[in-house]
This record gives structure tokens, C-alpha cells and sequence, in this order.
């Protein structure tokens, strides 16, 4: 039987915790030992607002069950206060979740700048934020783990979420990197596209889908995503509805031409059904084994 994952000691940061996914991960941490430093701004799922009774209710809820908590208000565009409030509460800060998000859904001939930048803003530089603020921390401490919330409009496309398809996706080329970057350090990183019912995705999935679709049921996921025992970095894992699935990049095997020759476009044409055939597909895990195909075509045409 698998040990009890717990975290001692650990302080873990969920941002947007207020409700739905992240209020679900941080009472999940707490009942696992940790201290869970709850924020959220308490706007509106479009980004309006702000209200401080979101996060303080998830407080109470922790500390009335004997766990240990605090709640944090900032923006996580203001990830450094969010970072220092953890460590001037806990002095450390050990895990991130970086939950928090909002929607502004418009078709892209109808989209405004606004709502292009405030998805980017709240998605890309609130993970942004909070996850640099507390990074050298867990360089420091040469122990960390950061989980960033994609999302399957990014990895599939979504009709109306062009604004966040594209941040969502972005995270996940922000969980590789840094997972390259974090890994000397044990910092890992991972990233989950979850499908939870929330009231971000009330009014967009079927009654009866949305009562089954619990965001207690990806939990258990970002908990283990964690935790000391996960050693897993760079993984992008797709959840809800109590499954889970690892997803990977998949290309094919492609088609060769002499660099020396050049090619035209009619010939890239008649080479088109060979360079889409994913049979004998492959899975590059980097960007060095990205290239062997490359490398390969070059020596192979070499003078």
C-alpha cells in the first residue's frame, strides 16, 4: 500500500483558491498536513471586481478543521506581496499552484484588445509573477514544485477562447522550460488541463455533466503533482470526472530533402501525405532529440 503523502512543514501557495478548482486543492493540501497560504482576489469570472470574503471562507474552513492557512487578497499580477505574505506568515515557501484565471470569451473577429490582454495578464504574467517571486526560494531551499493549470482550449483549440487557448498553451511551454531549469535544483514542474464544474464553466457544459464534473476530482491530482514522492517534471496531465490521462507531443517521421539541391513548394506537395503519416510516430522529449531528425537528413545529404 502506497505510504500517506504528507506535507510537514510545507507551505503551498494556490492562487485563485476562493472557489471552485483552487478552493478544492487548497482544503486537499490542508487535510494533508500543509499550510496553504489561500489567494484570491475575489473578482468576477471576467476579471471585475475584488472582495476579500472568497478566501477568508476557505480560511475558516481549514482552520476549522484543525488545519493552518492564511488568506492573501493581491492580484497575482502582484506575485512578490503574494510570495512575501507566505513567507512573512510560514517563512518558507515550498509548493505553487497557479490556479487562478478568468474568462472573456469572444469570437476573434469580435475581440477586443481588452479582452486579449487581461486573459494574458491574469493567465500568463499572474503565473508568471508569483511563480519568479517564489523561485529563488526554492532554489535556495534546492526543493520545489510548481504546477501551472492549462487547459484543453489550448491544447485542442476551443471556438470564442482565442485569447485563452493562447495563454493557456503558453503555460505549458512556461512549465517545460522551467522544468529544464528547476530540475538541477529539484524544482519540478508540471502542468494539468482540467475539466472541472466551476463557475467559470457553468453555462458551458450540460447540467447533468456539470453536477458530476466535481473540482474535488482533480485534487487529488495537483496534491500528488505536489508532493515530495512525485517525481515527475514537465508532464502535462489532463483530469476530470475522477480520470486522468498523461498527454504528449506526437510527429510524424517526416520527409527529407538535399539542403544542397533546395526544394520548391511543388515538391513539398508531393511529399505531402508522407510528411503527415503519423504511422511510426515519434515523441521527442527535448529539443535535442527534436533535432536528430534534422541532423539526420543533413548527413545524410552531406559532401
Amino acid at each position: 500500500m502506497t505510504a500517506s503523502i504528507r506535507f510537514q512543514d510545507q507551505v503551498v501557495i494556490v492562487t485563485g483558491a476562493g472557489g471552485g478548482l483552487g478552493r478544492a486543492h487548497a482544503l486537499l493540501f490542508a487535510q494533508h498536513g500543509a499550510r496553504v497560504v489561500v489567494n484570491d482576489l475575489g473578482g468576477s469570472t471576467h476579471g471585475e471586481g475584488a472582495s476579500a470574503s472568497a478566501a477568508d471562507q476557505v480560511v475558516a474552513q481549514i482552520r476549522a478543521a484543525g488545519g493552518s492557512a492564511v488568506a492573501n487578497h493581491d492580484s497575482v499580477t502582484d506575485g512578490d506581496k503574494i510570495v512575501q505574505h507566505a513567507l512573512d506568515a510560514f517563512g518558507r515557501v515550498d509548493v505553487v499552484v497557479n490556479n487562478a484565471g478568468i474568462l472573456r470569451d469572444k469570437t476573434f473577429h469580435k475581440m477586443e484588445d481588452a479582452d486579449w490582454e487581461q486573459v494574458y495578464r491574469v493567465h500568463v504574467e499572474g503565473a508568471y509573477k508569483v511563480t519568479r517571486a517564489a523561485w529563488p526560494h526554492m532554489r535556495e531551499r534546492a526543493y520545489g514544485r510548481v504546477i501551472f493549470t492549462a487547459s484543453t482550449s489550448g491544447i485542442y483549440g476551443n471556438f470564442g477562447q482565442s485569447n485563452y487557448g493562447m495563454a493557456k498553451l503558453g503555460l505549458y511551454g512556461l512549465t517545460r522550460t522551467l522544468a529544464v531549469e528547476g530540475r538541477k535544483s529539484n524544482i519540478l514542474v508540471n502542468a494539468i488541463a482540467p475539466t472541472g464544474g466551476t463557475r467559470m464553466t457553468e453555462g458551458l457544459i450540460p447540467a447533468q455533466v456539470f453536477e458530476q464534473l466535481k473540482p474535488e476530482l482533480v485534487s487529488p491530482l495537483v496534491v500528488y503533482l505536489g508532493s515530495a514522492e512525485c517525481q515527475d517534471t514537465a508532464g502535462l496531465f489532463e483530469v476530470g470526472g475522477g480520470w486522468i490521462g498523461k498527454t504528449r507531443w506526437e510527429r510524424s517521421l517526416g520527409a527529407g530533402f538535399d539542403p544542397h539541391q533546395g526544394f520548391s513548394p511543388e515538391d513539398v506537395a508531393a511529399h505531402w501525405q508522407q510528411i503527415c503519416d503519423f504511422e511510426g510516430a515519434v515523441h521527442p522529449a527535448d529539443n535535442i532529440e527534436a533535432l536528430q531528425a534534422m541532423m539526420a537528413n543533413l548527413q545524410r545529404h552531406a559532401r
